[in-house]
């Protein structure tokens, strides 16, 4: 209401000063009475127009150029429709038509300027200009000039209770430095930072460094932490523009950068119609489901309005906490919590006849290198013979797709986690090939950062306990991939068309980037927690492990790849065995896994995996079986 009164008195204010100004120190060619019409017609008119152009529904501490510009265009509108009512009354008789465009101008300043002033004042950038107050705000050097890089600025300059001030910009783009961007300079680039500082005043030294371009990658932004480390400055990035705000956190607030930072891989544009489209009002199994990925899975599946989840899970614990998760994230997609086996078929039988998915996610797998190496016929029994036990569930009952999910270990395996897991890719690959009702998916990628039994939580843990980390050798590489993102790309993958692309007896394979040194990844994560490498928590090299390679593969010497229309997923054609001549090896592989004649078991799996190359157990499995002996 007081919004729309000011109004009003600005439309008349406006109409007699133009009057005022034209017949400057004159007499007015007006009597009172035609002035007073015409004022009141103009403010009739223009509370119509302010009205139907929406100038009161502006909140003026949010003031902004797209105001001024609907101000403009309810002023001239106004004076569009008045000029021909006054026309009506007065024939425009001694009305000078040049008042219409100092009208038109006055009426914009009158309307404007009360909403800009309002604005400074709330802000309190008005206040600190008057008063010369010092701006004691944390000076930070942004990275990237794009749009994230121009909202935050804009954000600081209205909001002055910000936490930073922008005292200049890191940009690679040589055509843009030495430029302005909203009166904050371009000073240089990342590999300028140390001279940027050095140089600054006192009052401008930059205590903190923000990235603000979502496309910069992890060398960039391991780059970074080494050139800010010496200088004592702490790094933290914007949040993408594509992330949703958190309840709680402004769209602008800066975070601590991330492992997953890192990795320097850029955000995938994925589509997820065809994702939706598989999963949506379909009856969905993931097996492992409390697992890091099963778990990840079950929430982006539970995203996209399945029909039914069902968890099945060995650990109670596990399941337990995905069943809980999903009750309060979820709680209207319909789900069972079951507690099973794999490498029991009565289990998995009474499942599918109960639950009878369409859609199966096959998650559950042991995957701990030196573990397995310890636990030979265990591995064998859940990695390979729970996934032929969940196949032939699959074929039996019709499932329309099943999906395994494998790792890089399987290629050229030099432990017995990879050649398992190569093990369940021949069944899906043969299976797949039997021409059934059931299309079967194998999707292969390397390490996922951060699960259970990682190095990342290894690191952290042994962080918080002082140190040192502990890395196996100083070369030692891997790939690595987000848990979201791995997911997002399994679904993508098991969506694609298959008759388009000849899937069947293939592989999916993630592009997982670069691979990455382990001890590069220790290096920059005791820098994230704001210490020294070597100085403040050391490195300590412990030697491979048993079964544990240098480097990871994602690719035989002789599978070529083949590029599929979803970006990060990539189709190989490995070595296929025909069902038929699978099954007798397999079926010598389970007796011997469940009679524990390890030697016999390793024997099959050098049989089925020629490339296996499998070291012997280690030292450490010869030392128990010696204090055991001892003991006896």
């Amino acid at each position: 209401m007081l919004v729309a009164l000011h109004d009003l008195v600005m439309a008349a204010a406006s109409f007699h000063l133009a009057l005022q100004f034209r017949y400057w120190l004159a007499d007015l060619p007006w009597s009172a009475g035609e002035s007073w019409a015409g004022m009141l017609i103009f403010s009739a008119v223009a509370a119509i127009v302010f009205q139907y152009c929406g100038l009161y529904r502006g909140i003026w501490y949010f003031a902004s150029l797209r105001d001024l510009l609907n101000i403009a265009r309810a002023s001239a509108l106004s004076l569009l429709i008045f000029l021909p009512l006054l026309f009506f009354v007065t024939r425009l008789e001694a009305y000078p038509r040049s008042a219409l465009v100092l009208q038109f101008f006055i009426l914009v300043c009158l309307l404007a300027g009360p909403r800009l002033l309002y604005r400074s004042w709330k802000d309190g950038s008005l206040i600190e200009v008057l008063s010369r107050a010092e701006d004691k705000r944390v000076p930070v050097l942004l990275v990237g000039s794009g749009l994230a890089a121009d909202a935050f600025i804009r954000e600081t300059e209205r909001n002055r209770l910000t936490e930073y001030r922008v005292v200049g910009i890191l940009d690679n783009s040589e055509s843009r430095q030495g430029r302005d961007m909203r009166g904050v300079r371009i000073v240089g680039n990342i590999e300028d930072l140390p001279e940027i500082v050095r140089n600054a005043r006192d009052i401008d030294k930059p205590r903190r460094i923000i990235v603000a371009d979502e496309r910069i990658g992890g060398a960039a932004i391991r780059a970074l932490l080494e050139k800010a480390a010496p200088l004592g400055l702490s790094v933290a990035r914007l949040p993408r523009l594509t992330e949703f705000r958190k309840e709680g956190v402004g769209a602008q607030q800066p975070r601590p950068i991330d492992v997953e930072d890192l990795l320097g891989r850029p955000q995938r544009v994925l589509d997820r119609a065809p994702v939706a489209q598989l999963i949506a009002n379909r009856r969905v199994l993931v097996t492992g489901a409390g697992g890091t990925i099963g778990s990840e899975l079950v929430r982006q599946i539970a995203d996209l309005k399945p029909a039914l989840i069902v968890l099945f899970e060995q650990s109670e614990h596990a399941l337990y906490q995905i069943d809980l998760e999903m009750a309060e994230r979820f709680p209207a997609v319909p789900r069972a919590a079951v507690m099973g086996d794999v490498r029991v078929p009565d289990r998995i039988e009474q499942v599918f006849r109960q639950y009878r998915p369409e859609i199966v996610l096959h998650a559950a797998a042991y995957k701990h290198v030196p573990l397995v190496e310890a636990n030979v016929e265990e591995a064998v029994l859940t990695n390979a013979i729970g996934t032929r036990l969940v196949a032939e569930a699959c074929q039996r009952h019709g499932v329309a797709t099943m999906v395994l999910i494998s790792t890089d270990k399987a290629v050229n395996p030099t432990n017995v986690m990879g050649a398992t897991k190569r093990v369940a890719e021949m069944i899906c690959q043969s299976f797949d090939l039997t021409q059934g009702a059931t299309r079967f998916v194998t999707v292969r990628f390397g390490n996922v950062l951060g699960s259970s039994g990682s190095v990342v939580p290894l690191f952290q843990r042994q962080l918080a306990a002082g140190g040192p980390l502990t890395v196996t050798h100083p070369e030692v590489t891997r790939f690595f991939m987000t848990t979201r993102e791995a997911v997002e790309l399994i679904l993508q993958a098991a969506a694609l068309p298959a008759g388009e692309l000849h899937t069947e007896g293939k592989i999916f394979v993630l592009d997982m980037g670069e691979p990455m040194r382990i001890q590069d990844l220790a290096r920059q994560m005791i820098r994230l927690a704001g210490l020294r490498p070597d100085v403040d928590i050391q490195i300590a090299f412990t030697g491979l492990r048993p079964g544990e390679k240098l480097y990871e593969e994602v690719l035989h010497r002789d599978e070529a790849l083949v590029p599929t229309q979803q970006d990060g997923v990539l189709l190989a054609a490995p070595r296929v065995i025909n069902l038929a001549e699978l099954q007798p090896a397999l079926e010598t592989l389970m007796r011997a896994a469940k009679a524990r004649e390890t030697a016999l078991v390793l024997a099959q799996l050098r049989q089925l995996v020629p490339e296996f190359q499998h070291a012997p157990l280690g030292q450490d499995k010869s030392a128990v079986k010696s204090a055991v002996d001892a003991a006896d």
